[in-house]
């Protein structure tokens, strides 16, 4: 069975609210044969993500730029990765309060580093996320969810 890792920093009820939506849309009943396995950032180890057939990545804007949890995660994994994951989709949702390109940009040059396969726009939300952006945000669960479906 295919495997969709989530690596998520969630600090804040806004993250908190995205990363359910997200678990929401992954797990759908309509999206079958797909496993989801939720890690903390910096919980998430090497060998999860070299089990993981597919990942969400979520993460607070931080003076511009990704959490340093999700920062430790990407340290930790490049290397191992690197070539063992080149490929697989992904999915990105981030929240701020102000500007979040420098988090986007960052997330993205890793991203590409690693060969990963981008699949859904990346959803942006700054400040509390509303039903518009909590839809979005489950869309992009199930969208990513079901690129692994068998």
């Amino acid at each position: 069975m295919p495997t969709l890792l989530i690596v998520h920093h969630t600090p804040s009820p806004s993250t908190q609210a995205m990363f359910e939506a997200v678990v929401a849309g992954a797990t759908d009943p309509a999206i079958e044969g797909v496993d989801v396995v939720r890690r903390p950032a910096l919980a998430a180890t090497v060998s999860d993500a070299l089990a993981a057939d597919g990942f969400l990545l979520g993460t607070p804007a931080n003076l511009g730029m990704m959490s340093g949890a999700l920062k430790v995660f990407f340290d930790l994994a490049y290397y191992p990765c690197l070539d063992a994951t080149r490929g697989r989709p992904f999915g990105l949702y981030v929240h701020g309060n102000s500007d979040m390109t420098g988090a986007v940009r960052g997330i993205e040059s890793v991203t590409t580093g690693l060969g990963w396969e981008k699949v859904s726009g990346t959803v942006l939300v700054t400040g509390e996320p509303g039903k518009a952006e909590l839809a979005a945000c489950r869309e992009l669960g199930a969208t990513v969810a079901a690129t692994l479906m068998s």
